[in-house]
């Protein structure tokens, strides 16, 4: 069963800390009070923002006349919290076709399908009652430390097993690693985010492949493991990326937070202008969920309008980019229910998890082309 309470750590008063609720995986279901309540009750200021995102996001994004393909971008502690569920939910609908998110949303995750059980707690606990309890603290989620080890464990032995050699695009690597939880444990694709991608060709990037647990697990590879083993290619991610682009009839994102994630998908607007010299002229659509703000100077903060100085989104696109300040934990839920109860709750999956080599050759054959119109330079 999903969800299991993991082994206590051991350590004397542990338990007393995972009293609270399981944290689940939250599934959207299209509730019509919902659509009702963004409607006609978000009016004005962030409200008013949330319910444009959603309005551009299920009658633009979502129309089938469109052909817009979608990228998502993660970054904050969203599958702890339970947002994981509901990205499954619009891939496997086919609401999403791509995902860009940081390493340790994915490796988050791997702790729903191995069973384990994240708990609600509180944010004013002693820290170093917690360390000495062996109980990590991700704000107000709570669980023991042995979580972390299981899943190292996990992911030690998958890379020993996978075969993977070499240089792979991050997509490579998490596919296998969603084959793999689904084979060592049939069914985990209906609460983890990576195993629901692998079973619906989403591929899925990360942006920082050392940023994370998983990443730590792959260092380990290399220095002890016997063999060669895999390395993470960030170029091999960043022409596949910008090779999905390039192959969409429109393109246009869902960006919760900001951070690495934003800028990688964004990025493969300039990358095909700016380094391959092929004009797809920005992204049409642009939907941020941000509590970041645009005085800071840093990126996650940047707004659409800047982007178009980059070529990133389309100058002609502008009244559909949308930014809501809001919490994601609190809006990305509402966002989704919004989506999968509207007229185009469904679309085609692309799976373009298994056309990525055929994308890349004609971008390099665009990209050759260029530089040989440009006499080779």
């Amino acid at each position: 069963m999903p969800h299991r309470p993991s082994a206590p750590s051991g350590r004397s008063g542990a338990s007393r800390h995972l009293s609270g609720q399981p944290i689940k995986y939250y599934r959207p279901t299209g509730q019509p009070q919902i659509r009702r309540l963004v409607d006609d009750g978000f009016q004005a200021f962030n409200a008013g923002r949330l319910s444009e995102a959603c309005r551009v996001y299920s009658d633009k994004m979502l129309d089938p006349g469109n052909d817009v393909t979608i990228g998502l971008t993660m970054a904050g502690a969203l599958t702890p919290a339970g947002l994981g569920g509901c990205v499954i939910e619009l891939m496997e609908r086919g609401l999403v076709d791509f995902v860009i998110s940081t390493g340790a949303n994915l490796y988050h995750d791997l702790h729903y399908a191995l069973n384990f059980t994240l708990h609600r707690g509180s944010p004013f606990l002693d820290d170093v009652e917690l360390h000495e309890d062996g109980i990590i603290r991700i704000y107000d989620v709570l669980f023991p430390a042995d979580v972390l080890l299981e899943t190292d464990a996990y992911v030690r032995d998958f890379l020993v097993r996978s075969g993977l050699e070499g240089p792979v695009a991050s997509a490579t690597f998490h596919q296998a690693l969603g084959d793999d939880l689904r084979e060592c444990h049939p069914g985990c694709e209906s609460h983890s985010l990576v195993a629901a991608a692998s079973a619906a060709g989403v591929p899925v990037y990360t942006s920082s492949p050392g940023d994370s647990s998983i990443g730590m697990n792959v260092a380990w590879q290399s220095l002890l493991g016997a063999g060669g083993g895999c390395v993470i290619d960030p170029s091999r991610d960043v022409n596949e990326v910008a090779a999905i682009i390039l192959s969409g009839t429109r393109n246009g994102c869902v960006i919760l937070g900001g951070g690495s994630p934003k800028n990688f998908y964004l990025q493969g607007q300039p990358t095909l202008w700016e380094i391959y010299g092929i004009p797809k002229g920005g992204n049409e659509y642009f939907i941020q969920i941000t509590t970041d703000q645009v005085v800071w100077g840093g990126l996650s903060g940047a707004t659409p309008s800047e982007a178009v100085s980059w070529g990133k989104v389309n100058p002609g696109m502008l009244p559909d980019a949308v930014v809501a300040y809001c919490d994601t934990t609190i809006a990305f839920p509402i966002f989704c229910e919004y989506a999968v109860g509207s007229s185009h709750a469904r679309r085609p999956r692309r799976e373009l998890v298994h056309r990525r080599d055929e994308l890349v050759a004609e971008l390099e054959r665009q990209a050759r082309a260029r530089a040989e119109g440009d006499g080779g330079d």
